[in-house]
């Protein structure tokens, strides 16, 4: 039986969408590359979404299966942290990550498609990468996932310090502190997923992803902290 907390992938689909128009028509209006990648970023989270939405709407499938592993485990959160990767650091350090991880990506992606799936007698019916034959193709996830955390999550904390030790404690601190939360929340989603409570993680990506926006839109509205972080 489908259980109520199965059905928030379609909220967070649905306001993904919303958030991916209003940062892309940020991004087609400043032409930074950082908006670039965070705008690619809400479109994968809400691309992986689709996908728990489509298995509680339609059932599991294989296609779906592979499609949530590329767009979820493997994306997962590395635009968004790509963008800040290029807001905060140098853009020679940024390019070369962008090609050593999107080559990293695009490797995985292959073997994932091509990997046999194995279905235990007792499945559920459940998005999890424990079906894929192949298991040495889920290596490449928490790689990929810790390089995002750390761009992410402790970009948006060396950005709250950086400005709290300035006295600016107001727009760009607390923006800062609410994109930490909302790129932290679906890591901890994730952790219960692998533990079996995959429920968990559908509350969290929501969350986490109101957190993101609610973040991105005080720094949006305070123009002087985006033109004195932001690299030429």
């Amino acid at each position: 039986m489908t259980s109520l907390p199965e059905y928030i992938p379609i909220l967070t689909t649905l306001f993904s969408t919303y958030f991916f128009i209003e940062i892309f028509k940020h991004y087609q209006l400043k032409q930074k590359t950082y908006l670039l990648w965070w705008s690619i970023g809400v479109l994968t989270f809400g691309l992986g979404t689709l996908a728990e939405s489509i298995n509680v709407l339609f059932g599991w499938n294989p296609v779906n299966l592979k499609y949530w592993y590329l767009v979820g485990a493997l994306l997962g959160g590395f635009p968004l942290a790509q963008g800040s990767v290029f807001l905060l650091m140098k853009k020679s350090f940024a390019t070369t990550t962008s090609v050593i991880f999107t080559s990293i990506i695009i490797a995985a992606s292959v073997a994932v498609i091509f990997s046999p799936i194995s279905l235990p007698e007792n499945f559920d019916g459940k998005l999890t990468g424990t079906v894929l034959s192949w298991k040495w193709v889920r290596y490449f996830s928490p790689f990929i996932n810790v390089y995002a955390f750390i761009f992410l999550v402790g970009g948006a904390i060396y950005s709250a310090v950086k400005y709290y030790k300035q006295g600016i404690k107001k727009a760009p601190f607390k923006g800062n502190i609410f994109i930490a939360i909302g790129g932290l929340l679906p890591g901890i989603g994730g952790s219960f997923t692998r533990a079996g409570y995959v429920n968990v993680l559908y509350v969290t990506e929501f969350l986490g992803l109101i957190m993101i926006y609610y973040g991105y839109k005080v720094i949006k509205e305070n123009k002087s902290y985006v033109l004195s972080m932001a690299k030429p």
